[in-house]
């Protein structure tokens, strides 16, 4: 049994940013030398999390954040000073690690599925850690 550990570091360019980590997370798992087991990705964010979701139509990401505003306004009456409490629910609800399992030295993925970063109080650079475990 073995265990790999790295990091991804994602450049957002806006408030609410949706990116696709997949590449980087294949290049993650192949650098593990692992075959078989389980690969971890999490956001190292109070305010940005980490999904998987559909990386066939651009639509979707949209919506996501669309659905999210109007769930949790940024104009609510929240007492946290940072003025980011929508940042830290938004996280929250989406959250913080996404756990795969490995076969082949891949990450199993569906047909339509990716990884992505959700930043909600961007821009910054941001870091999704990997831990791979397995054989």
């Amino acid at each position: 049994m073995g265990t790999f550990h790295t990091d991804i570091p994602v450049r957002t360019r806006e408030r609410a940013h949706w990116i696709d980590i997949t590449e980087q997370l294949r290049g993650a798992v192949r650098a593990s030398g692992i075959t078989a087991g389980i690969c971890v990705a999490a956001s190292m964010h109070t305010t940005a999390g980490v999904t998987l979701n559909e990386n066939a139509d651009p639509d979707v990401g949209r919506d996501f954040f669309w659905k999210l505003d109007r769930l949790v306004p940024r104009e609510a009456a929240y007492r946290h000073s940072e003025g980011n409490s929508d940042s830290h629910l938004k996280a929250s609800l989406v959250g913080f690690s996404v756990t795969v399992p490995v076969k082949n030295a891949e990450p199993v993925l569906g047909t339509w599925q990716g990884m992505y970063l959700c930043e909600f109080d961007g821009p910054r650079q941001r870091r999704v850690t990997v831990t791979v475990i397995g054989e």
